[in-house]
């Protein structure tokens, strides 16, 4: 097996599979890239990247750049004689001088079948668009926005309890291995990039919290699925005479009604068409509950309207 010498950019917990194996394969990874630490909750405390917290905690160089576009930056990478810079889920747009210093380039894993799901949320617009199949692909980074030719793939499949969360642990997992095996074909010559297709290209725009909000007059089961592909993040929530609601699960049930009627004492509710049986949810700073534990504290009863 050929060690090679990396930089590693990455941010969110999905690229720390990756980094965790590319370590374990004994590879040496001579510096990390992370996005600079934000303010985040109530009192704007500054919060570390996951990559970059992992980073410090392994004893590993960390650079936290605001920017990759500055002289000074763009020395220090070039300095670092790189052979690869391995790119997951970074955040930050790579100039040309940062694409082509390593000798093999800059390899990037994405989460999806590319070229469907470019941008920035394939994994929760996969499952929002009724998508039987997800997967990863490790690519060879050019300046387009996943645009690079393709050196591997693999498919993960999509089910009726797919969420979010349970997606992204399943890619990430499954691409930490595939970007291994793909950087060691390709560090011996035993594999070579393929263009995308021109075909079947599609666009994963950035998540929004507004999104959250469920729209009742919409089908139940395009609700249904923005449950499951919002679930952690940025989750699905309805108003009940002013509370607001976070829905975690949901079923498609039998029914109609007026959108946002509650159809039974159950909490089956009405949508654009067909309904909705709401399975978990959770009020504002309390826990989660399953329906019959949470309408036992905060009835909802038959002929109440969601909004």
């Amino acid at each position: 097996m050929t060690r090679l010498r990396l930089a590693f950019m990455g941010t969110p917990d999905f690229a720390l599979p990756t980094l965790h194996a590319l370590l374990d394969r004994g590879h040496t990874v001579c510096a990390v890239y992370s996005q600079p630490a934000r303010p985040a909750g109530r009192k704007q405390a500054l919060h570390d990247t996951p990559v970059g917290a992992t980073a410090e905690a392994l004893g590993l160089p960390l650079h936290r750049p605001e920017s990759l576009k500055t002289a000074k930056t763009l020395d220090a990478f070039r300095a670092l004689d790189l052979d690869a810079a391995i790119v997951v889920a970074y955040g930050l747009l790579l100039p040309k001088e940062i694409l082509t210093a390593p000798r093999l380039g800059c390899i990037n894993l994405h989460a999806s079948l590319l070229p469907r799901w470019r941008g920035a949320a394939p994994i929760q617009r996969a499952i929002q668009a009724g998508d039987r199949e997800s997967g990863v692909t490790v690519m060879q980074m050019e300046k387009g926005l996943d645009t690079g030719p393709m050196l591997a793939h693999a498919r993960v499949a999509i089910t009726e309890n797919t969420t979010g969360k349970s997606l992204h642990d399943a890619l990430a997992k499954r691409g930490a291995a595939l970007l291994v095996e793909t950087l060691d074909a390709l560090a011996t010559g035993q594999i070579e990039a393929q263009p995308q297709p021109g075909d079947g290209v599609t666009y994963a725009q950035k998540l929004r919290r507004a999104e959250s909000a469920l729209d009742w007059s919409r089908p139940a089961e395009l609700l249904e699925r923005q449950i499951r592909a919002f679930n952690p993040w940025p989750g699905s929530h309805c108003t009940f005479e002013g509370t607001r609601l976070n829905v975690l699960s949901a079923d498609l049930a039998n029914g109609e009604g007026e959108a946002g009627a509650v159809l039974d004492d159950r909490l089956t509710v009405a949508c654009g068409s067909g309904a909705l049986r709401l399975t978990a949810l959770q009020r504002p700073g309390r826990v989660a509950l399953e329906t019959e534990g949470f309408l036992r504290g905060f009835p909802i009863g038959k002929g109440s309207r969601l909004t």
